[in-house]
């Protein structure tokens, strides 16, 4: 069973597509659980995805093929898990801050946090402060991630920090902040838990947040 669960990490770090689809499935009809095939295939795989990604041997496009090779998986073995079988790594409120449309950094890191198991509920972009605070009240995620490519909107994380503070809900969050201009000294100035350099960065520094 061992050799099964490495050609599915194995295919899954390749990204085929194809291959893992019928591994997963030939798994199945071997009697091996859908949890067992998730989490000592599945997930292995987009571990190694998640740390090539970090020491640069693996780009964008690649990761993004890999992440939707895990989705199409999922798809396959959700109907065989039974209910609270995935216990999910933890639960994540994303998005992008109010002023800004960027999203390519952001998807990435919600796909990648979804890959290594996280439940993840992204408000999309141009997120106002007020509509963070209440996502955290609605799903009281572990963690909120906010991302911001324009300097011009980096403050609206700051704002959003306090209206948590504000709505007394800041110590049930841990909070979470990255995107091009953002750097590990302003994430510390407006009091933020951590900083995501990249994707594979930010997925390493959620897990430690909830471990």
């Amino acid at each position: 069973m061992k050799e099964l669960h490495q050609k599915i990490s194995e295919g899954l770090v390749a990204a085929d597509l194809e291959l893992v689809k019928q591994l997963v499935e030939d798994a199945l009809d071997k009697g091996v659980s859908a949890i067992d095939i998730l989490d000592n295939g599945l997930l292995i795989g987009m571990d190694v995805v998640g740390k090539r990604f970090k020491a640069g041997d693996m780009w964008i496009p690649e990761v993004i093929r890999c992440s939707k090779i895990m989705h199409a998986s999922l798809d396959i073995l959700r109907p065989h898990l039974a209910e609270g079988d995935i216990k999910a790594t933890g639960t994540v409120v994303i998005g992008t801050v109010e002023g800004d449309l960027h999203d390519i950094g952001k998807n990435l890191v919600s796909m990648m946090l979804q890959g290594a198991g996280f439940k993840v509920f992204d408000l999309g972009t141009n997120i106002k402060p007020q509509d963070f605070v209440e996502a955290v009240k609605t799903h009281t995620p572990d963690i909120l991630g906010m991302s911001a490519l324009l300097t011009t909107t980096m403050p609206k994380m700051d704002e959003t920090i306090k209206a948590l503070n504000e709505a007394g809900i800041r110590d049930k969050v841990k909070v979470m902040a990255g995107g091009a201009p953002v750097t590990q000294a302003f994430v510390d100035k407006i009091g933020a838990d951590a900083y995501g350099a990249n994707a594979a960065a930010a997925t390493e520094k959620a897990k430690a947040l909830v471990a």
